[in-house]
């Protein structure tokens, strides 16, 4: 669970961030090391596979009498037992060493995973001297290492981790829970994108791409009909999914938390509307266009914070449109095809909101549609700050030329990438990675494939398959969150 890649872990996780960093090897003492146990200050006592007399600021003194400079050697501490939690709770320690071998001049030691051997600060004070009860278990986290270590230690975790950690104690879920977490991985620039797709009404799946290729089953989102009979849209922003769908003459939007892996209801638009074009950047998300509950196509737009909840309402765009798609390209949001007012073919111009300036732009023949109202909106996704798109017809990805004002056709879709006029198929963009989800039409349960590219200049998609699932052949919905 707590295991994960090799890192280094600073003294104070403010100074990470912000200042040159300050290892804390050569800060920490080992109490009392003997032939077989590790000794705490508390008094607890751990086995030790090997041992050694002695660790000073920088040295480890053997048995034999050698010295030798901790940076350098390994210390393989804590064999198979259990670590005893602040609130009583046992569980096992799922690492059994802490390597301190691959460092550098100037560096501390690499910890790997989660760290199992306690290195004592100098100028740590046993815990009935500074806390007691529930308040040292929500200030410190691992009061052997202290909080700002603890979390220097679990940030880098996997966050299909999280709901694990969360169930330890206290302090670990009000951590995660908060949102406490995430924000520093931000800060820290460490985004993990996941891939959420419902092939099932009311069902939705989450692939991990990047760690194990993990799945995730979402929670089942609570019966309403209109997510029963009628189209929704979905979007990712900051650690929320939001799924919308449409009433009689209203709409609804639902909400998972990945911090609490819970669905709940009661957003409000301040105009309510459906088959709109969205994008989110980070924590804000720009929905434009669409239908209001009477079916008028609307000419307007407005944003949304994760993070404060609010919705802000944007200047009209030129056009009115519905079935259209969004998209962020260097920092401005982009609304590309879409059905206008009075005519059923689809709109080829396209619009850029610039969120500095406030205003719109028209982009002429910026996309060249087929079949008019009968496709799904342009399947259309940004990498690297490059726009490519999935022409489902000919099962092409074309890549758009800003300077030309053109597509340019680099290659295949994948095999299994079929759709009903643009419907049931998604592309999108994961990171770096170009992702199509998607599968064979088929009576009863069909397969979903996960297919996904890293796009370059040095020839044409070479897909990976990453995953199958038996789930449905029809995607209805898919968003890719990072955080």
């Amino acid at each position: 669970m707590l295991e994960g890649p090799s890192y280094l872990v600073s003294r104070d996780l403010q100074s990470s961030c912000e200042q040159e960093r300050k290892w804390i090897y050569n800060k920490f003492r080992v109490i009392e090391l003997s032939n077989s146990n590790f000794r705490l200050e508390d008094g607890e006592e751990l086995p030790l596979k090997k041992s050694c007399n002695v660790l000073s600021n920088s040295n480890c003194h053997f048995e034999d009498g050698e010295e030798l400079p901790l940076k350098n050697y390994s210390c393989n501490a804590l064999s198979n037992t259990k670590r005893r939690l602040e609130d009583g709770e046992e569980v096992p320690l799922l690492k059994k060493s802490c390597n301190v071998s691959d460092t550098h001049e100037g560096e501390g030691p690499v910890l790997e995973g989660f760290p199992d051997i306690f290195l004592v600060p100098a100028d740590h004070q046993p815990d009935d001297q500074q806390h007691t009860g529930h308040q040292s278990d929500s200030s410190s986290l691992i009061h052997q290492l202290g909080r700002d270590i603890s979390i220097n230690c679990i940030i880098r975790c996997s966050r299909s981790d999280y709901g694990s950690i969360a169930s330890l104690n206290q302090s670990f879920r009000s951590l995660i829970r908060s949102g406490e977490l995430y924000r520093l991985r931000q800060q820290m620039g460490i985004i993990e994108h996941w891939v959420y797709f419902s092939c099932s009404l009311l069902e939705w799946e989450a692939f991990d791409p990047s760690h194990d290729r993990r799945w995730m089953h979402l929670p089942r989102m609570p019966s309403n009909e209109c997510f029963m009979w009628s189209g929704k849209e979905s979007l990712a922003v900051g650690t929320d999914l939001l799924v919308f769908g449409k009433e009689i003459t209203s709409h609804v939007i639902y909400r998972y938390s990945i911090l609490t892996n819970r669905w709940s209801s009661g957003m409000r638009m301040n105009t309510s509307r459906c088959l709109f074009g969205s994008a989110s950047l980070g924590e804000i998300a720009i929905l434009a266009g669409g239908c209001d509950p009477r079916g008028n196509i609307l000419d307007s737009a407005e944003l949304y914070n994760s993070e404060t909840g609010t919705w802000v309402t944007l200047p009209n765009m030129n056009k009115a449109r519905k079935k259209c798609s969004g998209v962020f390209m260097d920092g401005k949001f982009y609304v590309i095809g879409g059905i206008g007012i009075g005519n059923s073919k689809s709109l080829t111009c396209g619009e850029v909101y610039d969120l500095k300036e406030m205003k719109w732009t028209v982009i002429p023949d910026m996309f060249v549609a087929r079949n008019g109202g009968a496709e799904a909106p342009p399947l259309v996704a940004v990498v690297n700050n490059e726009l490519y798109a999935a022409n489902y017809a000919q099962k092409e990805v074309r890549r758009y030329d800003k300077e030309r004002n053109l597509w340019v056709t680099i290659g295949r879709l994948p095999e299994q990438a079929v759709s009903m006029n643009g419907w049931g198929l998604a592309f999108r963009a994961c990171g770096h990675r170009l992702i199509v989800v998607g599968g064979h039409r088929a009576l009863g349960e069909g397969m979903i494939e996960l297919n996904s590219w890293v796009p370059n200049n040095e020839g044409p998609p070479q897909w990976d398959l990453l995953a199958t699932k038996q789930c449905g052949s029809f995607v209805y919905n898919c968003a890719v969150m990072g955080c």
